[in-house]
């Protein structure tokens, strides 16, 4: 089938028209597209019981593959008729060709390597780390507490205690102090 586009092509449909026409693509379903296609319908008369043969100009057509009888060679590919129209626009202009998308090194010889700045992901300013004002009060030092003990263990309060916790005090309990020195009492 490839090797017969461009040729001027007879196809002939279930309801007996006859398209006449050059052959421009197809696909799976042979669904079929003619151009300069003129149509042949053979119609009888109602008085007298001749046959008379009507035809008429069509164009570009796309024919249903599920309606194709047959198809036929009717001739070679029609020459070329005279110098082709220049139309405005349609010259080529003085940019140039590259390809382009994901994956394609671009100017810069980058291919995949994130997103174009400006475009998706936090700003430069926010992915800078955050200059300290000073000691942060309650917190331990970067890198944990001396000896790698959790800080409960250091004399505060466990997780789970005090308030804001995720569980509140356990069972009633209340929290009591002296003078530097946490106890607890259960009541």
């Amino acid at each position: 089938m490839l090797g017969h586009i461009g040729y001027r092509m007879k196809v002939t449909m279930q309801d007996s028209r006859t398209f006449i026409g050059i052959f421009k693509a197809f696909d799976k379903h042979m669904n079929v597209i003619l151009a300069d296609c003129e149509e042949f319908r053979c119609i009888r008369g109602k008085k007298t019981k001749e046959e008379k043969q009507e035809k008429r100009t069509m164009g570009l057509l796309l024919l249903r593959g599920e309606t194709i009888v047959t198809m036929t060679l009717e001739g070679p590919p029609p020459a070329e008729e005279g110098p082709r129209v220049n139309l405005p626009g349609a010259a080529p202009g003085p940019g140039i060709g590259r390809p382009a998308g994901r994956g394609m090194p671009g100017p810069g010889g980058a291919g995949l390597q994130g997103p174009v700045r400006g475009v998706g992901g936090p700003s430069q300013q926010m992915m800078q780390p955050a200059a300290r004002a000073g000691p942060q009060l309650n917190m331990p030092p970067r890198g944990g507490p001396p000896g790698g003990m959790p800080p409960h263990m250091m004399g505060g309060m466990p997780p789970h205690m005090g308030r804001g916790g995720p569980m509140g005090p356990p069972g009633g309990s209340m929290m009591r102090g002296g003078k530097g020195r946490l106890s607890m009492s259960i009541m």
